[in-house]
C-alpha cells in the first residue's frame, strides 16, 4: 500500500464525521421548523385553495346560491351535496348559514354544530355560530366562540375580526336600548 494513501484510524474519521453530521442535522432541523412554521401560518390565515367540496357541482352551485342570497336554493343544493359527502364541515357550515338567513335557527344551530363536530377548528363555523347566538340574544355563547377563534387564529383572521365587530355592535345596541 502506498504510504501516502494510508487510511486514518477509525476514531479520527468518526471525530470528523460528528461535526459534519451535526451541521447536516442542524440544517434539516431548521428547514423542518421553517416548514412547520409556514404551514401553521398558512393554516392560521386560511388557504382559499383547500375548499374540500369544490369537486362537487352541487356544492359549487350551492355556494353560488349563497352568494346570490338564494337561501332556499342553497339549502336544496347543499343538502344534496351533504348526502354524498357526510364528513365535509364546509358543507355543514354553509347549510347553517343558509338556514340562519331563512330564520330557521334550530336547523342553523344543528348544521353549525355538525360542522364543528367534524372540524373543531373551523373558523367560519365559529364565526357564524357566534353571530347566530347574538341573533337569539345569547351574548355569553357568542363570546365563547370569539374566545375559540382567538385560540385558533394564531395571526389575526377575518372571522375573529368579523365576530368581534358584531359583538361590539350588539353591546352598543344593548346599551342604547332602555
Amino acid at each position: 500500500m502506498d504510504p501516502r494513501r494510508r487510511r486514518r484510524p477509525a476514531r479520527d474519521r468518526r471525530a470528523e464525521a460528528v461535526p459534519r453530521q451535526r451541521e447536516v442535522s442542524g440544517r434539516l432541523l431548521r428547514r423542518a421548523a421553517l416548514a412547520l412554521l409556514l404551514s401553521g401560518a398558512r393554516a392560521a390565515l386560511g388557504d382559499p385553495g383547500d375548499d374540500e367540496g369544490s369537486g362537487d357541482p352541487e356544492y359549487a352551485r350551492g355556494r353560488q346560491a349563497i352568494e346570490a342570497k338564494d337561501w332556499q336554493g342553497a339549502v336544496r343544493l347543499l343538502s344534496s351535496a351533504a348526502l354524498r359527502d357526510t364528513r365535509n364541515a364546509d358543507i355543514q357550515n354553509y347549510l347553517g348559514y343558509a338556514y340562519r338567513n331563512l330564520g330557521e335557527m334550530p336547523l342553523a344551530f344543528k348544521h353549525y354544530s355538525r360542522a364543528l363536530q367534524l372540524d373543531p377548528r373551523h373558523r367560519g363555523a365559529h364565526e357564524y355560530l357566534g353571530e347566530a347566538y347574538l341573533m337569539i340574544g345569547n351574548l355569553a355563547k357568542a363570546e365563547e366562540h370569539l374566545a375559540a377563534l382567538r385560540r385558533i387564529c394564531l395571526l389575526p383572521c377575518a372571522e375573529y375580526g368579523d365576530l368581534e365587530k358584531k359583538l361590539a355592535e350588539y353591546r352598543k345596541a344593548s346599551v342604547i336600548r332602555p
